[in-house]
């Protein structure tokens, strides 16, 4: 009979600590958001399952940039607040991409806002992770995603431009001084079913882009314009991190 020394136990569980590790660091996916706007952002983030990455939200400042991990399977989204006044509680608003919870999020953010939305593989399943950038909520800053380290399309997505300079007079939302912060979607101004997509529209077939998220998308091509616009604006990639920059430059693409 072999004998179990106790420095074959402490080899083995090593080993076996060693494999979880290695494991854990291969199904998780690691996120960097990035803040190259000449402001602060503060980030909102939303669990679809699990717990809210980076608490919900928290301040970057410009030139900053922090490291959020999410598991295997998990679903969520990123925005950014502008505007944004707190005191040493968290308890606060913001101007655009407000969110109940104060600084630490606990819902959505209040259109309009740019949205980055992902769904990561499952665990050892071995698809692919899916991401898009949305204007579906409207726009408030620009916001792109680059894949690092993965395979497949990886198509970068994102918003270059700064709608709000040319937004729509119907469309605009302004601070208190007059500057115009935010634009929003044809849907929010609007609420009618042939921009909203509900009722006798809600379907591909009945409800087309508009004039409105037309404008959004000669703008931001890669980005969500209206509720349908999937063709061009859903992006695939395995095995990957992702760079979430906020006010990313065309540098950012290649």
């Amino acid at each position: 009979m072999a004998v179990v020394t106790s420095e074959s136990h402490l080899l083995l569980f090593l080993l076996l600590c060693i494999l979880s590790i290695g494991n854990a660091v291969v199904s998780a996916t690691v996120f960097t958001l990035q803040n190259q706007c000449s402001y602060t952002v503060w980030p909102g983030t939303l669990s679809g399952n699990g717990a809210a990455l980076g608490d919900g939200g928290f301040a970057l400042a410009p030139g900053g940039s922090v490291q959020l991990t999410a598991p295997a399977g998990w679903s969520g989204r990123f925005w950014g607040r502008t505007g944004c006044s707190f005191d040493g509680s968290g308890v606060g608003t913001c101007v655009t991409g407000d969110c109940p919870g104060g600084l630490k999020c606990t819902g959505g953010g209040a259109p309009p806002a740019t949205l980055v939305e992902f769904t990561v593989a499952a665990p050892n399943a071995g698809g692919m992770d899916f991401y898009d950038v949305s204007l579906v909520d409207g726009y408030n800053l620009g916001m792109g995603v680059r894949a690092t380290g993965g395979t497949g399309d990886c198509q970068y997505a994102g918003c270059l431009v700064d709608i709000n300079a040319d937004c729509p007079a119907e469309l605009r939302v302004a601070d208190e001084s007059g500057r115009v912060v935010a634009c929003k979607s044809a849907c929010e101004a609007f609420r009618t079913p042939e921009y909203c997509c509900t009722g006798d529209h809600g379907t591909p077939q009945t409800c087309g882009p508009s004039r409105y998220s037309q404008m959004f998308k000669r703008a931001c091509p890669t980005a969500y314009s209206y509720a349908y616009d999937d063709a061009t604006s859903t992006c695939t990639c395995t095995g990957s991190d992702y760079l979430i920059t906020f006010c990313p430059s065309q540098s950012l693409i290649s």
